[in-house]
């Protein structure tokens, strides 16, 4: 009988999963606000800000409810 082949033991993933989920949920809600403000007659640069905004308060929050 010959033993199990050892697994190879690499670098730790850069980020896991749940964090990337996170990040890109923001993402997109940052796109949507931002998309929406540029919509509604905002300017682009007011746009940008709204859409970073959101996404930096939305970070927390998506981080609390998806556990």
């Amino acid at each position: 009988m010959s033993s199990p082949a050892p697994t190879p033991q690499g670098p730790p993933p850069f980020m896991t999963v749940r964090t990337a989920v996170v990040l890109l949920i923001a993402v997109l809600i940052g796109l949507v606000v931002g998309g929406l403000t540029f919509l509604s007659g905002g300017a682009a640069a007011a746009a940008v800000l709204a859409g970073l905004t959101a996404a930096g308060v939305s970070t927390p929050v998506v981080h609390t409810l998806i556990q």
